[in-house]
């Protein structure tokens, strides 16, 4: 297996294990985190679990059957706003010891070195 088809790989694992994360329990670890920080309803916090997830499986898709620079670039934009979501609703994730959100920052640098080498074939 060439590197960027591994690299890839990992990533559609990292996507599709986040959709199996947060739904393992029908959500209900996600909307707790969501209500406890922000007080937000069940509701708005369940939908917010199931639409990450949604875009989480669709991602991961897109990786596995659409591989190229595009779908990196989206992957990225997506990193970036939920990064930026997830910042502005419960910033003390940076500092959870599990990096939910550090590790956005190498994924983010392996999405940009895949679009790189993907836009060059």
């Amino acid at each position: 297996m060439k590197t960027p088809d591994a690299a890839r790989a990992s990533l559609v694992l990292l996507w599709w294990g986040t959709v199996a994360a947060s739904l393992h329990d029908g959500g209900a670890a996600g909307v707790a985190l969501l209500r406890n920080a922000t007080g937000m309803s069940t509701q708005a916090a369940l939908a917010l679990v199931l639409l990450g997830s949604a875009w989480d499986a669709a991602v991961g898709l897109l990786l596995l059957l659409r591989p190229g620079a595009l779908t990196c670039r989206l992957a990225a934009a997506g990193v970036v706003g939920m990064t930026l979501a997830a910042t502005a609703l419960v910033p003390a994730l940076w500092l959870d010891p599990l990096g939910p959100l550090l590790k956005n920052l190498p994924v983010l640098a392996l999405l940009a070195l895949l679009a790189r080498e993907e836009g060059r074939t």
